[in-house]
């Protein structure tokens, strides 16, 4: 795949960073496992490793330019920020040494669970609870405890944290622009681990031209090359969605790129 095919990937990964709080996740994994197919079993780990390092940087650039009104929601929630990083440092080694197989079908499955229960499951779409707690009570923040989970299951599957915690922070009360906004920064936490032991042991498992460690920098250089600018317009000139949209257009997000994992497996 050409660099600037990836950077125009890099574009849709900058729209769903801002509009959707995915750092890079759900586009880059299955775009790195087209590009390095080649590699075999391997792919997958790379996918994973390089889907770190962009929804890292994307989450830093998106954090950067959300309003302080909207971060004071995670004031005081440091024990919150290390359970996610202990979570994504686990996750992120595990998914190293699984079988590909593993982390590959878990993508899918994780994401076809969690499309169900959004549908079933009152509190994120408009019009079966949504945003009713937050009006009446200021919502429920996100509970520590689920922090190592979140993280590990984010990390060893390379989706972000976005997948667990837009819904979450959704249903307890928040309208999706806060919920996604918020998204940015706990990736932050979960990227950072486990990105560091992408780095630091992938190469003792996967080893080639253009790798560091597992990560496959010049794809990663070519998808943040486009997603930044488009960061960072959008949040200088954020776009004005209805609720209803926003949460449906989520929901479509999840299920495209749990197809496009299912077909390149």
């Amino acid at each position: 795949m050409s660099i600037l095919v990836l950077f125009l990937v890099g574009s849709a990964v900058g729209v769903t960073t801002v509009l959707f709080g995915f750092g890079g996740g759900f586009v880059t994994v299955p775009i790195i496992l087209f590009v390095d197919a080649a590699r075999g079993p391997d792919a997958l780990r790379i996918a994973v490793a390089t889907s770190a390092l962009v929804m890292l940087v994307n989450a830093v650039v998106a954090t950067s330019a959300t309003r302080r009104s909207v971060l004071a929601h995670l004031r005081g929630r440091l024990p919150l920020f290390v359970l996610l990083a202990l979570g994504g440092a686990i996750g992120g080694l595990g998914a190293l040494f699984v079988p590909d197989v593993v982390p590959r079908w878990g993508f899918v499955a994780y994401i076809g669970i969690t499309v169900v229960d959004l549908l079933l499951r009152p509190g994120f779409l408009p019009g079966r609870g949504a945003g009713r707690r937050s009006r009446a009570a200021g919502g429920r923040p996100l509970p520590n405890g689920w922090g190592t989970p979140i993280g590990g299951i984010a990390s060893f599957l390379g989706v972000g944290g976005s997948v667990m915690t837009v819904p979450m922070l959704r249903r307890s009360g928040m309208d999706m622009g806060v919920a996604t906004s918020l998204a940015n920064p706990l990736t932050i936490a979960i990227a950072v681990p486990a990105m560091l032991v992408a780095f630091a042991f992938g190469g003792a498992v996967a080893s080639a031209p253009g790798l560091v460690g597992t990560v496959d920098v010049v794809s990663a250089l070519a998808l943040l090359a486009g997603a930044i600018p488009v960061i960072v317009l959008l949040r200088r000139r954020p776009p004005r969605i209805p609720d209803a949209v926003h949460s449906w257009a989520y929901l479509a997000l999840l299920v495209v790129a749990a197809t496009a994992v299912a077909v390149t497996g």
